[in-house]
């Protein structure tokens, strides 16, 4: 069923600003719309994901989403909003981070779909056919240093310098939307509200070079609000750094749970910009969650509809199993039941110490496991290992357990490997190898 792609933005607030004439554009015909993104990881992460979504409403609505990955812009990097510049890429790195970049694109949209189908282009494609001299003439003449200058990205940056390679960024950025243009019929360039000044000088490129003042109204801008949370600190980064969408860098848990922290006043917000839910659903889940807020029922609805789309649907029930063991009411049974290729998975990010099989055979008792065998990893001396056993602190496979002398031979093996010691709220897994 297809969308007014501009009112399905607004309720979502996510509409931050729009050229005029562009919902003209889009209600006239079917319109092709693009958004760049500079390759300068092998993978997205969740800062990337409002953008995203703008191409996956764009398509929904019956319009064509292309998605350049930059990889010549990505020699460079964007100065917009950057305090310093970036390190160059070599280009086996930049061809690594395109093919990871595609492959998680690919998640989101539909590649073979007819007439609207997603499609993904590289800019490196073109401007490795141009030289100095001749972009120099193609869209360097086009633009005079003061309106370059006038852009709020760049005169941040002239404060502290900005190197004339960083200057020219967004002359490639604006004949990229020149490029596409005219070989692919691209009238809408899209992007986070920091890229409007980009996006703007592809609109006049266009403008200037078609000769004419109706040239101006035949390439349209769209930009998006950069999100916050409601504290007023950066959307998307954790303790740890970025939140990527590639589970070798952020674990299917690590996403889940990043989802299920979010606050009370934020997830509003986020289920609208991150979700495919439609208005009712959304304010459906509102309405539950006000009267049950202990439950956390917004923050887990998006958290199981992310985790499900950028991973899977088996990611996402092991996420619950790890929750439960982790955090939850788990049994020794539910610990049994996990399978040995699940553990990596469920116990990613919980402290782990391994330990030989001859000294699991040869340890005399508990106290000793959790202090001196584990080169006290766990306990750092009997002493206090001893104590939090008498206090009825330690549980060993989600069993309570009090005795300092308990011999091993009454605990299983998970796995005939494993054995999970819970100390209180935190867990630490031996493995036996």
């Amino acid at each position: 069923m297809r969308t007014d792609f501009i009112e399905e933005l607004r309720w979502r607030g996510m509409l931050h600003d729009m050229m005029p004439g562009t919902d003209e554009q889009l209600n006239k015909e079917m319109t092709a719309g693009y958004i760049g993104f500079d390759p300068t990881a092998a993978s997205l992460h969740i800062g990337n994901l409002a953008t995203i979504m703008l191409l996956v409403h764009l398509q929904k609505a019956g319009h064509k989403p292309i998605a350049l990955v930059g990889g010549a812009t990505g020699m460079i990097g964007d100065p917009s909003f950057k305090a310093a510049e970036r390190s160059f890429l070599d280009e086996d790195t930049l061809r690594i981070n395109q093919e990871g970049i595609r492959k998680q694109l690919e998640q989101f949209l539909d590649f073979d779909c007819g007439e609207n189908s997603a499609e993904m282009v590289n800019n490196y494609d073109w401007f490795k056919e141009i030289g100095f001299l001749q972009f120099l003439r193609e869209a360097g003449k086009y633009l005079s240093v003061n309106y370059m200058m006038s852009k709020d990205s760049v005169k941040k940056r002239l404060e502290t310098g900005i190197s004339f390679t960083e200057f020219s960024y967004q002359l490639l950025q604006g004949y990229d939307f020149y490029h596409l243009y005219k070989h692919k019929n691209v009238r809408l360039q899209m992007g986070g509200s920091d890229q409007w000044g980009n996006i703007t000088t592809g609109t006049e490129i266009i403008r200037r070079k078609e000769g004419d003042e109706e040239g101006y109204f035949k390439a349209y801008a769209l930009t998006t609000p950069l999100l916050t949370k409601s504290d007023g600190s950066k959307f998307g980064k954790s303790e740890g750094g970025n939140i990527w969408l590639d589970a070798s860098r952020t674990s299917p848990y690590e996403f889940y749970q990043f989802w299920l922290s979010q606050s009370d006043e934020d997830s509003p917000r986020f289920l609208r910009v991150f979700s495919l839910k439609s208005k009712e659903e959304i304010e459906a889940l509102e309405s539950s969650h006000a009267a049950e807020p202990h439950l956390r029922i917004m923050q887990k609805a998006l958290a199981a509809e992310l985790t499900i789309r950028i991973h899977s649907e088996r990611d996402y029930q092991l996420v619950l199993k790890a929750t439960d063991v982790l955090f939850g009411k788990a049994t020794l049974e539910t610990l049994q039941s996990i399978a040995v290729d699940e553990f990596d998975t469920i116990f990613n990010g919980v402290p782990q110490t391994e330990i030989s099989r001859a000294n699991w055979d040869a340890c005399p008792n508990l106290l000793d496991l959790i202090s001196t065998v584990t080169n006290s990893e766990i306990y750092p001396s009997k002493g206090e290992a001893r104590r939090a056993l008498q206090q009825n602190a330690v549980s060993i496979n989600k069993v309570k357990v009090s005795s300092p002398e308990q011999p091993l031979a009454d605990f299983q093996l998970l796995q005939d490997r494993f054995i999970l010691v819970s100390k209180g709220k935190k867990n630490h897994l031996i493995k036996v190898v």
